[in-house]
């Protein structure tokens, strides 16, 4: 039977679910989801919840989304997957007072290996494709809420995020958000609610 590890990354809360694939003479079959994997990782069941999932089609290699987050009172998490080319993925750890606070980790993913990223809420995510026609899958745990929708800069020096390809496409949104102000946003966080 097909198996889901679940790999702890570098941020709180955050991990890499690895399929175990099964391949036979058919093709294969692989687990990309299971309530019972990540309970046992210790992922809550609020956060195990899926309430609405999307996908966003990015035509050319260097496409940049992100890095996007929401804040308190929101608890958006996500499981983030490449369903066809490839990507790098970041979370970014903006929770303050979190142990893991304003570290960020990369991961590659692509659609052979099937794997995903559950990115907790409070943890901003953003991705680079690698490849022209690159589709991303989204599973999240609530559904977005434009008045708590909210990102940074993704070459923001604060953060050191360094994006593997020239910038072949960018959101206004995303290429003209401030600079990052830890005060600020520490103020505006707790404003919202503990968020964690």
């Amino acid at each position: 039977m097909s198996t889901l590890r679940c790999v702890a990354l570098a941020i709180e809360g955050a991990f890499r679910l690895e399929p175990q694939p099964l391949e036979d003479e058919r093709g294969g079959f692989a687990r990309l989801w299971c309530r019972d994997t990540l309970r046992a990782a210790g992922l809550d069941e609020a956060r195990l919840a899926v309430m609405q999932t999307s996908a966003s089609f990015n035509r050319r290699a260097g496409t940049l989304r992100g890095l996007h987050f929401a804040w308190p009172p929101a608890q958006e998490a996500k499981v983030v997957r490449c369903a066809r080319g490839r990507m790098l993925d970041v979370l970014l750890d903006l929770r303050p007072g979190s142990p893991t606070w304003l570290r960020h980790v990369a991961v590659e993913l692509d659609a052979d290996t099937r794997q995903s990223l559950v990115v907790p809420a409070g943890v901003a995510h953003g991705f680079q494709t690698l490849v022209d026609d690159t589709e991303v899958h989204y599973m999240m745990n609530e559904a977005w809420r434009p008045d708590c929708a909210a990102g940074v800069r993704p070459d923001d020096p604060a953060f050191g995020v360094a994006w593997p390809l020239p910038v072949a496409a960018i959101s206004e949104r995303d290429r003209d958000a401030p600079d990052f102000d830890a005060d600020a946003h520490r103020r505006r966080w707790s404003a919202g609610g503990e968020g964690r």
